[in-house]
């Protein structure tokens, strides 16, 4: 039975698996960046301000989602619900603000096809959102099951899961604004 203890749940492990793989995907792409910053024709560009201020976003998130697992599991499901939304509305305005980012490079003469410095800034930080994206749905999900009425188990694992990979793409995306910072 000691050893049934110290198994790790497999959606866990599942999600460390599949973490591993983006951190993997995002190595990539931020090595070919490197490369192709070695090029003569590469261009240096100051980043959108508003990548700024989504930074201080999606950090507060990470806030609510701790805050959102700390209250299901001491079973104060309105105060989870609120921060499960809170949670869910902050990666909304996340990617908002990602999305005003790249309108505001496109505004100053950056559009996507323009040079590669700015495709990958595109690629790189789209890649990033559509996984905040993912997260953002998996937030709704928990949230609608928060309002079932009749409750089948009280299980922490999907909250644990879905802070787990919040908390990794807050991470990834602190990684990669620093990343663009120091390698113009």
């Amino acid at each position: 039975m000691n050893a049934q203890k110290n198994k790790i749940h497999p959606h866990k492990y599942s999600m460390w698996i599949a973490m591993a793989s983006i951190t993997m995907m995002f190595i990539g792409f931020t090595s070919a960046y490197v490369v192709k910053r070695a090029q003569a024709n590469w261009f240096s560009f100051e980043l959108p301000a508003v990548f700024y201020v989504s930074t201080g976003v999606i950090l507060l998130s990470s806030l609510t989602i701790y805050l959102a697992q700390r209250q299901f599991k001491a079973r104060n499901m309105s105060a989870y619900k609120q921060l499960i939304s809170v949670t869910a509305l902050l990666g909304i305005a996340f990617a908002v603000c990602q999305i005003i980012g790249f309108a505001d490079m496109k505004d100053h003469g950056l559009p996507l096809n323009k040079t590669v410095s700015a495709s990958f800034i595109y690629v790189i930080v789209g890649a990033h959102v559509l996984h905040v994206i993912g997260g953002v749905v998996v937030l709704l999900v928990l949230f609608a099951r928060a309002f079932r009425t009749r409750v089948r188990t009280y299980s922490a694992v999907p909250i644990e899961v879905a802070s787990t990979y919040w908390h990794f793409v807050d991470g990834l995306w602190i990684y990669l604004l620093i990343f663009f910072s120091l390698a113009r």
